[in-house]
């Protein structure tokens, strides 16, 4: 039996990020290193920005906590900086793909990895499909704004669940189309190559952050607290009487705090990209610390202004900027910021394309995954195909599948591997003190358990289903694992032969 809790050498890690590749495989092909400062901090927002203000944030208001929606943001923000300052520590000293799984290779064994890895799998898939579900949302917004009508029944998934039923149901629809076409059209993109799908990346990104500081700017003239008065919260509270589990009041806050705290995994997707990045060590920390930052306070003011120009039960929906531009009465701000949105949810699916094939990469190097996983093109240096079969099993996701449902997935997935990064920061600062790090974690004996504590408590404020639904993706991933993984693992093979590296 294979040892299931062999650890990655650093030393052998961080040889793998000085050779820029996995493996000494004569004329293998290699992922090219093109990624700037700006390209990192720019993935980071890229992926941040869109995912919880343009989709999640009207239906984590509606749904869970009302006008305290911001304080969720808060506390996820909080959770995130922990995790970040993790994050920043392991990514300048093992700049290599990976993410979390990477790094719990090297400080919690090839188990821990597996379980890691099979869950940013989880979260970056089910992330990807949100997104692209939103996207579609806008743009059917904008073109009926322009007098193009996409016919409903491709307009929208034709399954919709019913969590207080635990029920599913059709809608009606046939398949969400644009959802669709949209993802199809990124994953070519990004089979090109890294370098053109970061500046096209580069790009949006300055055009959302325009215009989600000109709604704000805009929308802050028309808050009134008389919005915040529901049939649900009469008296018009901030933070509204809770009328069960996760439904307003604290629990609410928590509940929703869990489900928006996918909005910020544009910082570990940065983190998958340490093996493209010009100077890692430098530009890793300040990478993943500088977007999380911009983000975090766009964030908090943004949901104050959309919950003070619209009822927030109203704003479930998959668009709730686009209908707070309208419920301002600014015609031409509408039309911007439903654009922006259009734009920016663009860059949020690219960039979770982007980390999912790397991941897969990552493990397949490692001989976890079948071989096919880790193969890169010779012309275009991207794990083409990893790419290509993510596009295609996340575009079926997003033509089917209903929003919240898979948002909250999303979360567990993200916060499960924030925990682990936390736990792996404070594991190597124990057991080897002596590895040169570039960026160390300040006051890391109370900030890792604080990450990891905090991403916990986040985790069980999702619903039972939510955590039914990892526990059955675990159960799939560990099958893998045991029939396959385990016994393909390089790692286990060259301890076994006494590999000196070792």
């Amino acid at each position: 039996m294979a040892n299931i809790w062999v650890r990655k050498p650093i030393a052998l890690l961080q040889a793998e990020a000085k050779e820029g590749e996995f493996g000494s495989g004569a004329g293998e092909a290699q992922l090219r290193r093109t990624l700037s400062l700006w390209s990192l901090i720019a993935l980071g927002i890229g992926c941040i920005i869109g995912a919880g203000i343009f989709v999640l944030t009207g239906h984590a208001a509606a749904a869970n906590a009302g006008p305290a929606i911001s304080l969720s943001f808060v506390l996820a923000g909080l959770v995130c900086a922990f995790a970040g300052l993790c994050y920043a520590e392991m990514a300048s000293t093992v700049p290599i793909a990976g993410s979390a799984y990477t790094y719990a290779y090297a400080t919690m064994g090839e188990f821990i990895a597996w379980v890691t890895g099979w869950t940013l799998i989880l979260e970056y898939a089910f992330g990807a499909t949100t997104v692209a579900i939103g996207w579609s949302g806008y743009v059917t917004s904008f073109l009926r704004d322009l007098g193009v009508a996409i016919p409903a029944e491709f307009a929208l998934g034709p399954l919709a669940y019913d969590p207080a039923g635990r029920s599913w149901s059709s809608t009606g629809a046939l398949i969400n189309l644009p959802a669709i076409v949209i993802v199809l059209v990124l994953t070519v993109l990004l089979v090109i190559g890294i370098k053109e799908s970061a500046t096209f990346n580069n790009i949006i990104v300055v055009i959302k952050l325009a215009i989600v500081v000109l709604f704000i700017l805009a929308g802050v003239w028309f808050v009134k607290t008389s919005n915040w008065v529901t049939l649900s919260n009469p008296t018009g509270a901030f933070i509204p009487p809770n009328i069960g589990p996760g439904q307003y009041g604290w629990s609410g806050i928590i509940r929703g705090a869990g489900v928006v705290f996918f909005a910020y995994i544009g910082f570990d997707a940065v983190s998958t990209a340490a093996q493209e990045a010009r100077n890692p060590q430098r530009d890793m920390p300040l990478g993943i610390l500088g977007s999380l930052a911009i983000c975090t306070l766009l964030y908090v003011l943004v949901s104050v202004v959309i919950t003070g120009i619209v009822p927030f039960d109203r704003l479930n929906v998959p668009d709730p900027i686009a209908l707070g531009a309208d419920a301002i009465g600014l015609p031409w701000l509408a039309a911007i910021i439903k654009l922006g949105a259009i734009l920016g949810l663009s860059s949020v699916i690219l960039v979770l394309l982007l980390g999912q094939p790397r991941i897969l990469y990552s493990m397949a190097r490692d001989g976890l995954l079948p071989p096919f996983a880790a193969i890169v093109h010779p012309k275009f240096r991207t794990p083409y195909v990893t790419t290509l079969l993510t596009g295609a099993i996340v575009a079926i996701l997003a033509g089917l599948l209903p929003i919240g449902l898979v948002g909250e997935l999303v979360s567990i997935g993200t916060l499960f591997a924030f925990a682990m990064v936390c736990v792996g920061v404070l594991v190597l600062r124990i057991t080897h003190p002596e590895i040169h790090r570039p960026f160390k974690t300040p006051a890391v004996f109370a900030v890792a358990p604080l990450g990891a504590a905090s991403a916990a408590f986040l985790m069980f404020g999702l619903p039972a289903d939510t955590w039914l639904r990892l526990v059955v993706w675990l159960v799939i991933g560990l099958a893998i694992y045991f029939l396959y993984g385990r016994n393909h693992s390089h790692l286990a093979r060259r301890q076994e032969g006494g590999d000196a590296r070792l």
